[in-house]
């Protein structure tokens, strides 16, 4: 008897279950520098370009990914890794949004496999799905040599198009019916993701992506 396929709900993180973003991550780790001027330099260095961060984010996530990662370039590998539950506790786990644990339970009664798939550090993201209960995720992970990040990601690069990718080649490695799936996500960067699913959920939505689910009668849900 061939076995039956099972189905999955895919999440992005960011804006959707938690109301943190990378930068706020990045502004943790800016914090635990050593040193009080190491600290200040690299503070002031971040803020002055959240400007431009936001500039590439609209142009292209691929884009905003290989600009925003090149600020943990000389980030020591054991120092993140370190801090990675710290981080958790003290920014993440506050800023999970009230309904999230709710649609994860009811995601779960229905029987769904619970994965995420998330532009975020895979050290931070760790913790959180432990937290959540989360089946699975795939995030984008640091290149380090002899202990220190470049400021490169490994591919495959967690963005856009690069999601839904690896979403269809874990369906078919686990056979998960995408058709019976669902997805969630914020932004309209995550569209592609959102178009593979038989269910997609526009969570909070940006303007374009609201208008996106408007017109297609896709789900709008609020988790706040």
């Amino acid at each position: 008897m061939a076995k039956k396929s099972q189905a999955a709900s895919f999440y992005d993180l960011e804006g959707t279950l938690v109301s943190t973003n990378l930068v706020h991550t990045l502004g943790f780790y800016a914090r635990r520098q050593q040193g009080l001027f190491s600290t200040i330099k690299k503070s002031v260095s971040t803020v002055a370009k959240l400007p431009l961060f936001g500039v590439t984010d609209l142009y292209s996530r691929n884009v905003f990914n290989e600009f925003f990662f090149q600020s943990y370039k000389g980030e020591s590998e054991d120092r993140l890794r370190y801090f990675a539950e710290e981080l958790f506790e003290s920014t993440l786990k506050p800023a999970i949004f009230d309904g999230t644990k709710d649609l994860i339970a009811k995601s779960k009664k229905l029987g769904h496999k619970q994965i995420v798939v998330t532009g975020a550090l895979d050290f931070s993201v760790a913790p959180l799905a432990a937290y959540l209960e989360i089946d699975v995720f795939a995030a984008n992970r640091l290149e380090f040599v002899n202990g220190y990040a470049t400021g490169r990601l490994l591919p495959p690069v967690m963005a856009s198009a690069t999601k839904a990718t690896w979403i269809r080649e874990y369906a078919e490695e686990n056979e998960i019916n995408l058709s019976d799936s669902y997805a969630y996500s914020d932004s309209i960067s995550d569209l592609p993701m959102l178009s593979i699913v038989g269910h997609p959920v526009a969570v909070s939505p940006d303007f374009r992506l609201k208008q996106t689910a408007l017109q297609h009668d896709w789900a709008i849900l609020d988790l706040t």
